[in-house]
């Protein structure tokens, strides 16, 4: 069983902010699966089809540098291993509507994928990171990520977060391979 988890950070104040680019492209994997789930102990968990196979799409309910340990949780109860995981997450290194799908790698300064790759003692998973920077960072990282995005980039995140959910159907349905050539790179 594949086990599609988005990062985030949980509750209504991070509901639209860049960190939640992850909580995001979850939802709306979610609703073309037709897919409702259910809070189970620190996590939102939801059972679905995904190109055709069983899967299990999470929402770690710990805040984002700790969704390591509620993912771990989820993969233990389903007998899964990290080979079985795509994580959806924000990244800023990447422009606003840009994705990077990757077959594994490191954490790259992400502090939710930092808590993954610490908790679960691998880099062996697949992640579809989705653009969330407009423009150069500013000094302060964190109150960038944690801010709504504004009015006025709104739509591209929409459409971001669609297409970041095309690359994970892709990525279940055909193969990394298949995925990073389609999806890197491509911006909406």
């Amino acid at each position: 069983m594949r086990v599609v988890v988005g990062l985030g950070n949980p509750g209504e104040r991070y509901r639209r902010t860049r960190h939640n680019a992850g909580f995001l492209a979850l939802d709306a994997l979610a609703a073309r699966a037709g897919a409702a789930g259910r809070v189970r102990g620190d996590a939102w968990v939801a059972e679905a089809t995904l190109a055709g196979a069983p899967a299990l799409l999470v929402k770690p309910l710990a805040f984002m540098n700790a969704s390591g340990p509620p993912v771990a949780r989820v993969l233990a109860q389903c007998q899964g291993s990290p080979a079985d995981l795509a994580v959806l997450v924000d990244d800023i290194a990447l422009e606003l509507g840009v994705l990077r799908v990757r077959e594994r790698g490191s954490h790259g300064g992400h502090n939710g994928l930092r808590s993954l790759v610490e908790t679960l003692g691998t880099e062996d998973f697949a992640r579809v990171r989705i653009g969330v920077r407009r423009g150069d960072l500013p000094g302060d990282l964190a109150e960038y990520v944690l801010a709504e995005f504004p009015p006025d980039e709104v739509l591209v995140v929409q459409e971001a977060v669609g297409m970041a959910a095309d690359a994970v159907w892709c990525l279940l349905e055909e193969g990394a391979a298949a995925a990073m050539n389609r999806f890197n790179g491509r911006r909406v």
